[in-house]
C-alpha cells in the first residue's frame, strides 16, 4: 500500500469513529435508569393509569400518601424516602397495589429496589395475591414504581416508562 491509500483508510476510518460517537450522544437514553421524574407523585400516578378503561381497574381505587405502614407496601422499612404514594383498592378482593416512591438525594436506587424485590409480598392480602411475574420494580432517576396487580401489568410499565 502507498502512503495515499493508507491516509485516505485512516480518514475513512476517522469519520466512521465520529459518526458512531455522534449517533450514540444523539440516541435517547434509557428513561428507566436516566433522569429524576418531576411532579407531584399524586399527578404521576393517575399517568400510570391512562390507557386502561374504568371498568378493568378495581372499583374504589384511592390514591393516597404513604405516611405509615412502609413494610406492609414494600416489604421493608429501610428505605431512605422523600415521600411516597400508594394506590389500592379501598375494599375488594382484588390484589392490586402501585406505590411510588422518591428517594432523598443520596439514597442507594438501585439497593433500595433489591430490597423490594426481595421483601415484598405479593400475597399480602387476604385470600388473593399476585403472580410472580406481575411483581415490576423500575425506577426512573430517583423514583421507583412497584406494581403488583395481575390486570394491565404491562401497561402501567410502559406509562411509567413514557412519563
Amino acid at each position: 500500500m502507498n502512503k495515499k491509500t493508507i491516509g485516505i483508510i485512516a480518514i475513512v476510518i476517522t469519520v466512521a469513529i465520529l459518526v458512531v460517537l455522534g449517533v450514540i450522544f444523539l440516541l435517547p437514553k434509557n428513561s428507566q435508569t436516566n433522569g429524576n421524574i418531576e411532579g407531584n407523585l399524586e399527578d404521576i400516578m393517575s399517568k400510570l393509569y391512562e390507557g386502561i378503561p374504568e371498568n378493568e381497574l378495581p372499583s374504589s381505587l384511592t390514591t393516597f400518601p404513604m405516611t405509615e405502614n412502609v413494610e406492609y407496601y414494600l416489604g421493608t422499612s429501610d428505605i431512605d424516602f422523600a415521600e411516597a404514594v400508594v394506590s389500592e383498592p379501598m375494599m375488594s378482593s382484588i390484589a392490586h397495589s402501585i406505590v411510588l416512591v422518591r428517594l432523598n438525594d443520596g439514597a442507594n436506587t438501585e439497593e433500595t429496589m433489591q430490597k423490594i424485590k426481595e421483601n415484598v409480598n405479593p400475597r399480602k392480602w387476604i385470600c388473593v395475591g399476585v403472580e410472580d411475574e406481575n411483581v415490576r420494580v423500575l425506577n426512573r432517576g430517583n423514583v421507583i414504581l412497584l406494581i403488583m396487580t395481575d390486570n394491565n401489568t404491562d401497561i402501567i410499565e410502559n406509562n411509567f416508562k413514557n412519563l
